[in-house]
């Protein structure tokens, strides 16, 4: 019926409430249940990414494990004189222990060339070279060419050095003394230490003697170095016997040991090098923390019952694994004669009291800790190849996730061609209930003229007599 905006305006009939609810009697239930899917999708997605991220944190803890380098790192411990640090000292994995004192006797140093009196100049200024010239710069194995302009002053000569690309570690400056004859005294101060690194000035025309320590036609030049300002080895005692070295640093004096004079002292440093049990032990901890982590996720996700055993699988083959017995790692065959026990809830523990404690193992047991975990068939070897299966790209736990999300997309096109059903279905009902709401009005209007008919008979009268 032409002009018939909403079901039941012809026939007066609420047909907008009856397409109502007979499309949500249809569209509830399908809805709800792809909700309740979707709903529980994400919840195993959820859970898919805690095992992941808790596994993958145990897999960084089994790698420290799987590193026998962790296993033999040295400390070196050091006691420092009253008066403050005199040295910092590093031990390589393969240091012995041992104890040592250090005395610093001299640190090294290199050399400054500073212009004497005689060959200073007025004023920064002044002329160096009126025809220009080129002096080379060496000391030790280090050397570069400083050419001049005619003309240059001075302070062109500091800038010069200063700035140049191949300045090995030299500084000038200038010192202006001031009163009533000023100077300006050209100093040149090296970085290259080690006794007979000197710094050496030469130059290819007379005029820059001044700034030379040889001068041209051999000889001194202007630049002197006194005795006080030659480069110098650093000197160290280690127990009465003295080192030198070019530098501050002593590589290897003490086998597999560096040391780093600081400070000239007349008190000495003690020295001990030490097998660093402290830091083997952060390592197991982290692993047990780590463990501990992932073994109380995958207990929640068991209880879930949202990941279709994959968590099960997991949880039983870690329980296996951390148990297996171990050879080539002497009296340690196992995690618990370490020290380490699996109580109630899968969780690791650590023996800190009584017998067959974790201290003493690092105490008795030091070398064979590092193969019961990191050796060929260790605990961190068995436990790695296990977990990559479930972390690896492609793995255990990327697969499911990767089904979850599939399951996802398959609810969101389930969603869409349940909601384009409805529309037909509505549209369908609409158009239904159209032309019973057009046939109700027609038949509503014809009975309206027959009614009207009849009332201009003669002698109907639709009243009582």
């Amino acid at each position: 019926m032409t002009g018939i905006t909403s079901a039941g305006v012809g026939s007066g009939l609420d047909l907008e409430a009856i397409i109502e609810v007979t499309v949500n009697a249809e569209n509830q239930p399908k809805v709800e249940a792809l909700d309740k899917k979707e709903s529980s999708l994400d919840i195993k997605l959820t859970a898919l990414g805690q095992m992941k991220s808790d596994i993958s944190a145990l897999e960084d803890a089994i790698e420290a494990l799987s590193d026998i380098e962790n296993f033999n790192k040295r400390s070196a411990t050091v006691s420092q004189p009253a008066n403050g640090d005199v040295i910092s000292v590093s031990a390589e994995s393969t240091a012995t222990a041992g104890n040592f004192e250090i005395e610093v006797k001299q640190l090294a140093q290199g050399s400054r060339a500073v212009q004497d009196d005689a060959n200073s100049y007025s004023s920064t200024t002044d002329v160096v070279t009126a025809s220009g010239g080129t002096l080379t710069l060496t000391a030790g194995a280090n050397t570069f060419d400083v050419t001049l302009a005619a003309g240059a002053t001075l302070e062109d000569l500091r800038t010069a050095i200063n700035e140049h690309a191949d300045n090995f570690g030299l500084s000038a400056n200038i010192i202006n003394t001031g009163g009533a004859t000023p100077l300006s005294k050209l100093v040149i101060t090296s970085s290259e230490t080690g006794t007979g690194n000197d710094l050496v000035i030469t130059n290819n025309t007379a005029e820059l003697d001044k700034v030379s320590t040889v001068a041209n036609g051999g000889g001194n030049g202007g630049l002197v170095i006194a005795a006080t300002d030659q480069a110098q080895d650093a000197i160290i005692l280690i127990d009465g016997i003295t080192t030198n070295s070019s530098t501050n640093t002593f590589t290897n004096t003490i086998q597999d040991i560096t040391i780093t004079a600081l400070k000239v002292d007349t008190e000495k440093a003690s020295l001990t090098v030490d097998t660093d049990k402290e830091a083997v032990k952060e390592t197991i901890e982290s692993f047990v923390d780590g463990f501990n982590t992932a073994m109380n996720t995958l207990d929640q996700v068991v209880t879930s019952r949202v990941t279709d055993g994959t968590a099960r699988g997991l949880r039983t083959a870690l329980i296996n694994q951390v148990s297996s017995i171990v050879s080539g790692a002497g009296s340690l065959t196992s995690v618990y004669d370490l020290g380490l026990s699996l109580n109630k809830n899968n969780e690791l523990e650590i023996n800190n009291t009584g017998v067959n404690t974790l201290e003493d193992s690092l105490n008795e047991n030091y070398d064979d800790i590092g193969n019961l975990f990191a050796g060929a068939g260790g605990i961190a070897q068995i436990l790695n190849d296990t977990v990559e299966l479930y972390t690896k790209s492609g793995g255990i736990i990327a697969q499911q996730e990767d089904s979850v999300n599939q399951q996802l997309k398959d609810v969101e096109n389930d969603r869409e061609r349940h909601e384009y059903r409805m529309e037909q279905f509505e549209k369908r009902l609409r158009e239904q209930y159209a032309s019973l709401d057009v046939l109700i009005a027609s038949m509503r209007a014809q009975g309206t003229a027959v009614t009207s008919a009849l009332s201009n008979l003669p002698g109907f009268s639709s009243g009582k007599s």
